[in-house]
């Protein structure tokens, strides 16, 4: 936990250590849920956010028929709900998609840090823009953009996102993601899905299997699908290996 949480600091951007030791001191209680529970639900009034350990979460819009979409997903080392700090009202819910671990910040403690420290201010502010970068990517993956491509997209993101918090490597990741969870947020059918998992898998680009996703050509994958990473604010580089190393810019 303590690895995830340095590796959070880190980007977040160049902390002094009194906001690291301030945003550290922030995240004691600790909170899990298990798959299928919702953190947060649509229409309450949270006076807390929290920190993701472990684990992914989905943010869930609920339809009038009982359907859902997932309009954005959290890993591990993001903030999954810093929207209810100002917003107050929930316009949406958080729900567990795997097994999670949370770190609770109150928001009384979060309005008093965030007052005398302006640079974690700033970098707290960075996190809600950069999620709302890949809101639009999402929109735009959605509305123009074919089923397979989504998907590849979704797969290099998330590589990127978790390589970021040292979740990922050699271009392989853990992903707790079921083909149900994957058609509510592509706006497919899961049937769809699996065909487009085929596709990939059978040109030589990704295997997922137990949960476990391997990119096996990433220039390629990158290529088909026409991934650029700049709305997610990372720096990357390349290992020896050519597999890409993230790091987030500086607030």
């Amino acid at each position: 936990m303590e690895s995830l949480i340095d590796a959070k600091l880190h980007r977040l951007g160049d902390l002094s250590n009194d906001d690291r030791g301030r945003l550290e001191g922030l995240l004691s209680g600790r909170r899990r849920a298990a798959a299928g529970e919702a953190l947060v639900e649509e229409g309450s009034r949270p006076t807390f956010s929290s920190l993701l350990l472990s684990g992914f979460v989905g943010r869930v819009s609920t339809l009038a028929d009982g359907g859902r979409q997932i309009t954005a997903i959290s890993v591990p080392g993001d903030f999954i709900d810093l929207h209810g700090f100002l917003l107050k009202t929930m316009d949406h819910s958080l729900v567990a998609l795997s097994d999670v671990t949370v770190a609770v910040v109150q928001h009384a403690d979060l309005r008093r840090v965030t007052e005398h420290a302006p640079r974690l201010a700033r970098a707290l502010w960075l996190e809600t823009l950069i999620d709302a970068a890949i809101h639009r990517q999402w929109l735009v993956a959605l509305g123009r953009r074919d089923a397979g491509t989504r998907l590849g997209q979704l797969i290099c993101e998330l590589y990127l996102r978790l390589e970021a918090v040292a979740l990922a490597q050699d271009h392989t990741f853990e992903c707790p993601l079921t083909q149900s969870d994957l058609a509510d947020m592509l706006g497919m059918s899961s049937v769809h899905v699996n065909r487009s998992l085929k596709v990939l898998r059978d040109t030589g680009l990704v295997r997922w299997r137990n949960g476990q996703v391997s990119i096996d050509d990433w220039t390629a994958l990158t290529e088909r699908v026409a991934f650029d990473a700049s709305y997610l604010d990372l720096k990357l580089s390349r290992s020896s290996s050519g597999a890409p190393i993230a790091r987030r810019r500086t607030a």
